[in-house]
This record gives C-alpha cells, sequence and structure tokens, in this order.
C-alpha cells in the first residue's frame, strides 16, 4: 500500500510560504508590477485631447445629432478601442469621413435608431474580425477611398458653409448648393465675422515664425482657432448661436431600430463600410508614421525592458472598433472610426503605448462631465467653420496628384461625384464598378503595330495579348512574307493560351517556309535570343537592348552581330581600338535605331506631365553601379544622384558644393519623393582611399571632397554607433567595412537637412539604406536587428523596413 505526504499548500496558513518557494537554480520571480504610465504619453494625450475637444463637438453639430454624441464617440473611441485595438497609437472618435453617412441616417430613421445601427456595424465588425478579412478591406482602390473622402469632404463644406454665412443647411448637397445664392444674400455679419476669425487663426497659426513660433505650434491649431473666436464673440457681445449641452439625464440612449429592414440593412452595411475600411487605412498610415521614429519604444513597467512596437494587427483592431460602436451606440454616441488628424498628432507628441490614446479618452469624460459651463460659450459658427476647413482638407490635393500618376482619374471622379450627388454606398459601389471596367479595359487593350526596318520585319505588341487580340495579332503576322526575317516584340506580362497557340503555329509555318523568328520581350518565359559567346560578349540584362557589344582582343569573324544588332568588326590582336567618339556615335546610332522606338511614347508622355519620380536614388559615380538595372527600374521612376563615395555633406559643410544638398531639397520639397536611397557598393575607390589617406600633402579637389566621408571612417574606428554588417556573414575585409558603415553614416546625414527632417516628421517620407556587391550581383538592403544596422540579402522584399 502506498502512503501519501501532504504537501505544505495543504495547509491554508503556510500557503503564502509556499508561493515563495522557488527551485535552488532558478531566479527569484520578479516583484509584482504597478501600472504605469510614461510621460511621453501623458503630453501627447493631453495635445490630443485638445485636438478631440472642438472636433468632436464640431462633427456631432454637423451631423445634427445631440453634442454630446460627439464627447461619448471620443471618449468610447479613446477608451475602448484604445484598449482594444490592434494599432496602439491610432486615436479613434467621431470622424469626418462619417458625417455624411450619420447626417443621412438621423435624417431618415431619428437618432435612438441612429445608434442602434452603430451598435449592428459593431457587431458586424466583430463578426469581420473574427473571420480575419481585415487584409481583404485593403483591397479597394486607393481612388476610389480618396474619392469617397472628397466626396464627403465636399458635403461638409458646402453644408458648414451655411451655418458659416449664418444660415441653416439642408440634408443634400444638391439643395444646399442651390439655397446658396439666398444665403449669400443674407448673410449674417456677427456669424461671418466669428467663423472668419476662426479660419484666420487656423490658417496662421501653424505658420508663425521663428522660434516663438516653434513654442506655440505645440498648442493645437484648432483649439486656438476655436478659443480665440470664442474669446473675442464674448468680449464683443456677438449675438450668435452657441453650443447647447442638455443635461446628461436627458441624454438619448439607442433604442429599437424602426423602419424598412432592407433600409436598415443598407444603412448597417454603409457605416460598417466607412468605419472599417477608414480604420484600417488610418492603421496602416500610422504604421508609416511609427516608421519614421526608430526610437518609438512601448511603455513597460521595468525600465530595464524596452519592446519596439510592431506593425499594427488589422484584425484585432477591426475588433477594436466593432467593440467601441457597440458601447458608442449603446450609450448614444455618434459612430467611431480611426482618425488621421488626431493619430498623427499623437505620433508626432511621442507617444509610446496605447495609453496615451485612453487616457485621452478618459481627459473628454472629465472635460464632458465638469466643463459643460465653459463649453457652452463656443458659437456654433466656429465649429462650423472648423469643420468646414476639415472639409475642404480631405479634398487633397496629393490624392490627386497621385491618382493621376496612377492614371486612376477616372475612377476617382466618379466616386467622388458619386458620393456628392447620391451618397456614401452609391458612391463606393459606382467608383468600384468603373474601377473593375477600368481594369478589364486595360487587360483587354492591346496595340499591335507592323513596320519594316533594313529588310527585317518588325512586330511590337504592347499590352497584355489575350484571345480578344487574336485576330489582329494574326493580320499584323501574316503581313510578314515568306522566308522574311522577323522580329516578334512582347511588351507585356500576359499571355493566354489562345494567344499562345496562334503565335507559336504561325512561327512553325514561317519558320518551315525559310524564314527566321525572334521573340523578343519582358513576358516570363519569353526567348529572348542571345549572341554566340564565341563571337559576342555581351548579353541583354534589359528590356531596352541599348547597350554596345564588348570587343575581345582576339580576331571575331567580320560582320557578325552582336546582341545590339550591330556589326562586330575584326579585330586582330594588338589592331587600335575604336577611338571614344566612335564609340559614342556608334551607341548613340544603336539607340536611335533599336531603343527609340520602344521608348518614344513613354518619354513622350513624361515630357507632357513633367517628371514626378517616386524615390531619390543616391549612389556612387562607379560606372559598374547601373541604377536603373539593380532596381529594374524606367525612365521617370529614380531622380539619380551620384558622387564619388555616395556622400551626403552635412549641411553647412559644403563650402561651395551645394549640389547634393540642392538635389535633396529639390526632390523633397518639389517633386514629393516618397523615399530616399542611400546606395553603397563593393570595391568602392573612394573608401579605399579614405582607408589609405594620410594626414598632410596636398589638398586636391579629391581630398576636399572626401573629408566628408571622415565621419564614417571615424565611426567604423571607435565604435561610436552601429556600424553595419551584413547578414548571415562577416564584411570580407576593412574595406567592405566602410562601405556599410559609410552607408549608416549617410543616412544620418540625411536626417540633418532640414527638408528632410520635416517630411520625415510629417510620415511623408522613408529612408533606406543599400549595398550592392558587385562581382555578386547580389543586393542587401538595410534592416533593423537587435538594435544593430544589418544589410540583409534581398529576396523577398516582404516584410523589409525602413531604418527611419
Amino acid at each position: 500500500m502506498s502512503a501519501s505526504v501532504p504537501t505544505r499548500a495543504t495547509d491554508p496558513s503556510d500557503s503564502h510560504h509556499t508561493r515563495r518557494i522557488h527551485p535552488s537554480h532558478s531566479p527569484p520571480p520578479p516583484p509584482p508590477r504597478r501600472f504605469r504610465v510614461a510621460g511621453a504619453d501623458v503630453s501627447a494625450s493631453i495635445a490630443v485631447f485638445l485636438i478631440a475637444l472642438p472636433l468632436s463637438l464640431g462633427i456631432a453639430l454637423a451631423t445634427g445629432a445631440p453634442l454630446q454624441a460627439g464627447l461619448v464617440a471620443a471618449a468610447v473611441g479613446g477608451i475602448v478601442a484604445g484598449w482594444l485595438g490592434g494599432c496602439p497609437l491610432q486615436v479613434s472618435g467621431p470622424a469626418a469621413g462619417l458625417t455624411v453617412v450619420t447626417a443621412d441616417l438621423i435624417h431618415r430613421y431619428g437618432w435612438r435608431t441612429t445608434c442602434a445601427i452603430t451598435v449592428l456595424a459593431g457587431v458586424v465588425q466583430l463578426g469581420l474580425g473574427c473571420l480575419r478579412v481585415a487584409r481583404t478591406a485593403l483591397a479597394v482602390s486607393p481612388a476610389i477611398v480618396h474619392g469617397m473622402l472628397a466626396g464627403i469632404g465636399v458635403t461638409i463644406a458646402v453644408a458648414q458653409l451655411h451655418i458659416v454665412l449664418g444660415g441653416t443647411p439642408h440634408s443634400a448637397v444638391l439643395d444646399n448648393l442651390r439655397a446658396l445664392p439666398a444665403q449669400l444674400a443674407h448673410v449674417q455679419p456677427a456669424a461671418v465675422s466669428v467663423s472668419a476669425l476662426t479660419l484666420a487663426l487656423l490658417f496662421i497659426w501653424p505658420r508663425i515664425p521663428g522660434r516663438a513660433g516653434h513654442l506655440l505650434r505645440r498648442i493645437p491649431a484648432a483649439l486656438v482657432a476655436v478659443a480665440g473666436a470664442t474669446t473675442a464673440a464674448s468680449l464683443a457681445g456677438l449675438a450668435v448661436p452657441k453650443v447647447d449641452l442638455p443635461s446628461w439625464s436627458s441624454h438619448a440612449l439607442a433604442g429599437l431600430p424602426e423602419g424598412p429592414v432592407l433600409g436598415l440593412t443598407a444603412a448597417v452595411l454603409t457605416t460598417t463600410l466607412v468605419c472599417s475600411v477608414q480604420s484600417l487605412l488610418g492603421a496602416v498610415a500610422v504604421d508609416k508614421l511609427a516608421s519614421g521614429r526608430p526610437d518609438l519604444i512601448a511603455a513597460s513597467p521595468d525600465p530595464g525592458r524596452r519592446t519596439r512596437v510592431g506593425r499594427s494587427d488589422l484584425d484585432r483592431e477591426l475588433l477594436g472598433q466593432g467593440a467601441a460602436n457597440i458601447v458608442s451606440g449603446a450609450l448614444g454616441g455618434l459612430p467611431v472610426a480611426g482618425v488621421a488628424v488626431r493619430s498623427s498628432a499623437n505620433v508626432q507628441a511621442g507617444a509610446v503605448s496605447r495609453n496615451s490614446t485612453m487616457l485621452h479618452g478618459v481627459l473628454v469624460v472629465i472635460a464632458a462631465l465638469l466643463m459643460v459651463p465653459v463649453l457652452e460659450f463656443i458659437p456654433l459658427a466656429s465649429l462650423a467653420a472648423l469643420v468646414m476647413a476639415v472639409g475642404i482638407q480631405m479634398v487633397s490635393l496629393h490624392h490627386i496628384r497621385t491618382v493621376t500618376r496612377h492614371r486612376e482619374v477616372l475612377v476617382y471622379a466618379v466616386t467622388t461625384l458619386g458620393v456628392i450627388v447620391f451618397g456614401v454606398l452609391q458612391g463606393v459601389t459606382l467608383g468600384i464598378a468603373v474601377a473593375v471596367a477600368v481594369s478589364l479595359h486595360r487587360l483587354t487593350r492591346t496595340r499591335i503595330t507592323h513596320c519594316e526596318r533594313e529588310g527585317v520585319h518588325h512586330v511590337h505588341v504592347r499590352g497584355q495579348l489575350t484571345f480578344l487580340a487574336v485576330p489582329r495579332l494574326s493580320r499584323a503576322l501574316h503581313l510578314v512574307p515568306q522566308g522574311a526575317d522577323a522580329v516578334v516584340e512582347l511588351d507585356g506580362s500576359f499571355m493566354d493560351h489562345a494567344a499562345y497557340e496562334a503565335l507559336q503555329d504561325w512561327q512553325k509555318t514561317h519558320t518551315a517556309q525559310g524564314g527566321s523568328v525572334e521573340l523578343t520581350g519582358r513576358r516570363p518565359g519569353t526567348r529572348i535570343a542571345e549572341p554566340d559567346s564565341a563571337h559576342c560578349r555581351c548579353r541583354p540584362w534589359t528590356a531596352w537592348r541599348n547597350h554596345q557589344c564588348e570587343r575581345p582582343h582576339t580576331a571575331q569573324t567580320a560582320g557578325q552581330p552582336g546582341a545590339s544588332g550591330e556589326p562586330c568588326p575584326a579585330q586582330a590582336p594588338g589592331a587600335p581600338r575604336e577611338s571614344s567618339g566612335q564609340e559614342l556615335a556608334r551607341g548613340i546610332s544603336a539607340f536611335q535605331r533599336n531603343t527609340a522606338p520602344i521608348v518614344r511614347g513613354e518619354l513622350a508622355r513624361l515630357a507632357r506631365e513633367g517628371q514626378q519620380p517616386d524615390q531619390l536614388f543616391l549612389t556612387c559615380a562607379d560606372s559598374r553601379l547601373v541604377t536603373s538595372m539593380i532596381t529594374s527600374s524606367g525612365p521617370g521612376d529614380l531622380f539619380v544622384v551620384r558622387n564619388v563615395g555616395n556622400l551626403v555633406p552635412l549641411p553647412g559643410e559644403e563650402s561651395g558644393d551645394d549640389s547634393v544638398a540642392a538635389a535633396i531639397e529639390y526632390a523633397v520639397d518639389v517633386l514629393k519623393v516618397r523615399s530616399i536611397t542611400v546606395c553603397g557598393h563593393s570595391g568602392c575607390g573612394a573608401m579605399q582611399a579614405l582607408l589609405n589617406s594620410e594626414p598632410g600633402g596636398a589638398r586636391t579637389p579629391l581630398k576636399r571632397w572626401l573629408r566628408h566621408g571622415l565621419p564614417s571612417l571615424e565611426r567604423m574606428a571607435d565604435g561610436s554607433g552601429p556600424s553595419g554588417r551584413l547578414a548571415g556573414r562577416a564584411p570580407a575585409d576593412a574595406v567592405e567595412q566602410l562601405c556599410l558603415t559609410n552607408v549608416v553614416q549617410q543616412l544620418e546625414h540625411l536626417r540633418a537637412h532640414e527638408s528632410v527632417a520635416r517630411a520625415l516628421r510629417e510620415g511623408e517620407l522613408e529612408l533606406h539604406g543599400m549595398y550592392f556587391h558587385v562581382a555578386e550581383a547580389q543586393s542587401y538592403l538595410l534592416t533593423e536587428a537587435s538594435g544593430a544596422e544589418v544589410f540583409d540579402l534581398v529576396r523577398d522584399a516582404e516584410g523589409l523596413r525602413s531604418p527611419a
């Protein structure tokens, strides 16, 4: 019979001793942690609160809801969505993008049913979050989203213009536009004065120059505008309608939904769509803003433990937004979504965790309970002017330029007009239909041309080659005479089975009749004829085909064609080389004959529209670095700056050479590039010269220029900061180590330039570091790992982050 031995835990009186026992080989348990809020979160929450308070009241006024509903939504968005959401730094609340939807629901169904619709939309969001479909919502074309926001912005601005002029807006945009002439004939001077002062302060406050302006800009412009207009109206004794906050005891809560089932279902889906898409896009935008702050850390109770804020969990964010809408609707608040203005202010104010968002919600609760007498001094015209300015800003010129660049103007315009004329859901539906139609048109639009040059028949297929284009392809191919030499150029990324069969059948027939066929193009799998390596050493590495044949030192067969189509003349050992002028003329001739016809249309478009590059690419002047080749880019994609050693002089140290700083300023401020890449390379002669440099000697132009690389040399020598390393292997030698360190150092120099620093703060720019190993033809992209600067091998760009 076995005996059982009771443990000390069986004695309740000794249970506290049992909890203190731990194995002798284990570290002692950590002390109980207390909840702490970082000071950065406290200051950021105050800044966000000062922005949220007037905007929440203004949005509630614009929707026609009780003004308390805006405060309820702001508080719930901060506390509930901030606590449960997947984007710690995103601030949620009543959003301007929901104004039109909510105003329409209140007009149709009343306030209590609108609250019920908000609750049901939150339930749908919870279901979508559980199904993990958040990423699917991002598949909506950005042109549709920007068009929806622009249409909502126009609707808001036109409606609030009536209040600014002292009148009352109608429910529909067209009605407001028709009533505008009559409203202009009966302007209320007091309301216009308050509104004008609000708009003036909104415009002037962020532009106050000097050190005083830098300090004053810490106070949000929205708060200054409303406070200034309120003070002026009170001192002048203007008789204007003001905020009227009824007692909280009479605040209306959600009721059972009343109305047709189909109408209520459409209302729930519309609210869900707008809330979800705006919140998810906002989370993605916050991630981009956070990437501009590599020092961003999450607040931890233990100062010794610091964890970096990761990317947003979009499915969790959808769950948090759904829970917030359920609570907000049940408590009689407006629909909740992520708000771009408050979120960007939160990141820029230095928030490090979700505590700032939650604390801002607590501050809204305190203000709603204790500041009612102060809030009732605010003129309605001031809030209307504030919301009208927000609506105007929703029509973003940057978005219009972006959709124009990507040829999505039609989708943007149809969505915007649809939202203005018919409503949000109808406008978005129209936008999706047009986007699908445009995509189908592009898929089926194929341009096929035939021409003859120097006895060779060229058939150029531009676009996707599908069964719809087979008849035109056949007609073009039958223009090639029997026995002739033909080149079929495929400039597209897709070929279906019908087109493939038609092309292959014709090729076999034409070849059997004594002709020759060469297929060229960028389509994967297309055979590109390569020259015989015994006669020509060059190889095609890009679709432009503008390279030249490199002449070997051994004799060649006279007249043997090279890859560029030029004959490689016989050249015996010791024969004089072709002069540089002849090489240049031959290269230009090859470009005019072979490349110009291919790129002429694209260059003509760039000539009309001007350059609109996405990136500034700053690299070395080394002849082995071909930027278009290693980045797979074409005309108009890169704004390239090359110099010896890919150096970025610090501001003020150019000593008469402002070329790099001028290029940076032009690229960031004028061209509005979205990223800057500093690219170093293996075997850099400038880095070798830095390592071998000795003090003294003549100050040649090269030595004066290379002094801008001395900080890189010092960084590598004294280990003052992360010097850069390759993932998976150590640097081959000191030169390679200096090349890596130099990229890291020049990125720091970039951040010192005013235009770059400003764009990084505003989340409009990313910085990238890159290293190209010439012998391996391999690129490495700078990432962050364990606080070090690591250049990781580029196999798949997915998941790589900017170090900026």
